[in-house]
């Protein structure tokens, strides 16, 4: 059998962000650049593990070496390193797409930070971004590349020194591996401890020790076989008590790309109508693409120790932070990927496996509150998604949900701490959406919930906008924004010290009515406010209409329709509103007042003045009267 292959050696450049990424590898220094050797070791791996998938319908791809395997090879003399598997292999149409490319999104943001990195983080940061083949140029000044696909006669090699182009040609069939691909990297001078057996053996069993593909390591020239470093042993068929934490750190680093240790490991076996095996890990810090619309979770689907696809969604997209495998021993081999998807049983592994990782986060929270704050800083914006999709699980993931609120003093708060916390009449669990803490606590819309004790959730991520407008309710008690509709504050009393410092309120209806008429084009309402206790204005939304922050997110994006008319509250006890009512200023001037108002409210939002001239030139006359 014969396939498409380069004709002759052919230079190609580069796409250009690989071009930028070598030029960083190739200058930059790490801490640790034994992360390289972790990435070719796992690219081979799952090489070996594509094609044991693909002899279940195709044995004879397997030929006369069944058993996979990964060959590390040193030669000191030369100053090489080579690794090679007998896995699936590559042609060069092949090599020149998984090769030449970064077929991932994000790659941007990776660029930026590593070029930024003044600590030493470029290890962590090359295994959160899966560029890890591209490592290899922290140690070597040249990397070729040789593979032949399994069932193919010709074979195709790949070399670049990292400068911006590689060479793609035919391979001699007879240097070529009789399947899959070997990789040698020619070591830079200060790289050649590369070439050191004791380095390499300390490296693999510290990092790659629990692959699923047994991993042996030579010496060029020598007469000693070579030593087999990892037995290719499935770590998660053995008893949990024979795993060390360090066992399952390195596993996890290998499934998952990442460098940092895992916040919590799952490890269990379902038995009853399905069998399988489960080993998942929450990783201890925050992937940088987490929010990226194209990524997705990446639970890795076996059947009997066979790979079969990591896209089989396992676990709903709220949780996709979540790393690791499933092993089912009841899904058929023979079945192709797309019916695997649509199986009954894969079906119920979707369900068990879900709840179990929020069962599990709820065994945390209750007994390890801390631990449990830091995965919810991390993946909390995430896991709130389920709130918007997910309404078989809402009242689970409610309760698993933490917020930083008005009372909260900078810590989470959980809706059991803010429900037990309400005040007399209080009927609703009050919210502030923004994009920015900070300014969502100084909100003017916040004070008269301030001033009589009441405790509001601040949210400053973006699905919190839409999670809250779904009718979500927490023991009965209903979400209602504080930039929406009548705040309902009048039976609830204001504080003591609140009280006592606030001056009776003014009669104000006639500035009221006479606002409400000259702004009756832009606002909806012009109403007395129970909100405000210290600013003079703000803006809300209408009974009935989109929230102010949801509207403003919409509209920015153009996926708004034409946005409603807001409300303007006035606070009666007000200095300046109160002089203004009893005021001899012309009506013109009074107009003059009454938009400055509405655009200082709108300011306040984080909004600009509806028509920025005609503001300008009101505030010019304003000013010019009151200099005489």
């Amino acid at each position: 059998m014969t396939t498409e292959t380069v004709k002759a050696p052919e230079t190609r450049a580069f796409e250009a962000d690989v071009s930028k990424l070598l030029h960083m590898m190739v200058h930059a220094v790490y801490s640790d650049r034994d992360v390289f050797l972790r990435e070719l070791i796992s690219n081979a791996a799952d090489a070996c593990e594509k094609l044991r998938y693909e002899a279940i319908s195709r044995p004879e791809l397997l030929g006369d070496d069944p058993q996979p395997r990964i060959t590390v090879t040193l030669d000191k003399d030369a100053g090489t390193l080579t690794v090679t598997d007998n896995g699936i292999g590559m042609t060069a149409a092949d090599m020149a797409e998984t090769l030449g490319t970064i077929a991932r999104s994000g790659t941007k943001a990776f660029m930026d930070r590593l070029s930024a990195d003044k600590n030493g983080e470029g290890q962590q940061l090359i295994g959160q971004f899966g560029v890890g083949f591209y490592s290899a140029f922290m140690v070597a000044g040249k990397v070729e590349v040789v593979s032949r696909r399994a069932g193919e006669d010709e074979a195709a090699s790949w070399a670049s020194d990292g400068s911006g182009t590689y060479t793609i040609a035919p391979a001699d069939p007879a240097a070529a591996p009789l399947r899959g691909t070997r990789v040698r990297l020619t070591l830079l001078d200060e790289a050649k401890s590369y070439a050191e057996l004791h380095t390499i053996e300390r490296i693999v069993k510290a990092q790659s020790g629990h692959v699923p593909v047994a991993i042996f390591l030579e010496e060029a020239g020598s007469e000693e076989e070579a030593r087999q470093l990892a037995d290719g042993a499935a770590l998660w068929t053995k008893a949990k008590s024979d795993i060390t934490e360090d066992d399952y750190a390195d596993f996890y680093r290998s499934v998952a790309g990442q460098f940092d240790k895992p916040a919590v490991t799952l490890h269990y076996r379902a038995e009853g109508r399905h069998e399988y095996s489960v080993l998942t890990f929450i990783p201890e810090s925050k992937p940088f693409d987490l929010f990226d619309p194209d990524r997705n979770g990446r639970i890795k689907l076996y059947v009997r120790r066979v790979f079969i696809t990591d896209e089989a969604e396992i676990l709903p997209r709220y949780l996709r932070f979540v790393r690791g495998l499933v092993d089912s021993a009841d899904l058929p081999l023979n079945m192709s990927r797309e019916m695997i998807q649509e199986s009954p049983v894969l079906s119920a592994i979707q369900k068990g496996v879900s709840n179990r990782v929020l069962s599990e986060l709820e065994k945390l929270s209750l007994s390890d509150a801390d631990r449990y704050a830091a995965i919810w800083s991390n993946f909390g914006a995430v896991l709130k998604e389920g709130l918007y999709e997910d309404y078989e699980r809402r009242a689970q993931l409610l309760g698993l949900a933490r917020f930083k609120t008005t009372a909260s003093d900078g810590e989470w708060r959980s809706l059991k701490d803010y429900v037990a916390a309400l005040k007399e009449n209080q009927t609703a669990i009050f919210y502030a959406t923004g994009d920015d803490l900070d300014r969502i606590a100084t909100s003017p819309q916040l004070e008269g919930f301030k001033a009589r004790g009441i405790e509001v959730l601040l949210l400053p991520d973006q699905v919190d906008n839409f999670w809250t407008t779904m009718g979500v309710d927490y023991e009965g008690k209903p979400f209602k924004s504080v930039t929406q509709g009548a705040s309902d504050l009048s039976l609830i009393p204001l504080a003591e010290e609140s009280a006592d410092a606030s001056p009776p309120a003014e009669d104000v209806s006639g500035f009221v009515a006479f606002a409400r008429e000259v702004l009756a084009d832009h606002v909806s309402d012009v109403r007395i406010s129970d909100r405000l206790t210290t600013s003079a204005v703000c803006i809300v939304a209408p009974d009935n209409a989109m929230d102010l922050q949801l509207e403003k997110m919409l509209a920015a994006a153009g996926r708004a329709p034409e946005r409603e008319k807001p409300v303007l509250e006035v606070n009666a006890r007000h200095a300046l509103i109160a002089r203004l009512e009893q005021s001899t200023a012309s009506e013109d001037e009074r107009r003059d007042i009454a938009f400055l108002l509405l655009d200082e409210a709108r300011i306040a939002e984080g909004e600009a003045p509806a028509d920025p001239r005609a503001f300008a030139q009101r505030l010019e006359r304003l000013m010019a009267k009151t200099l005489g």
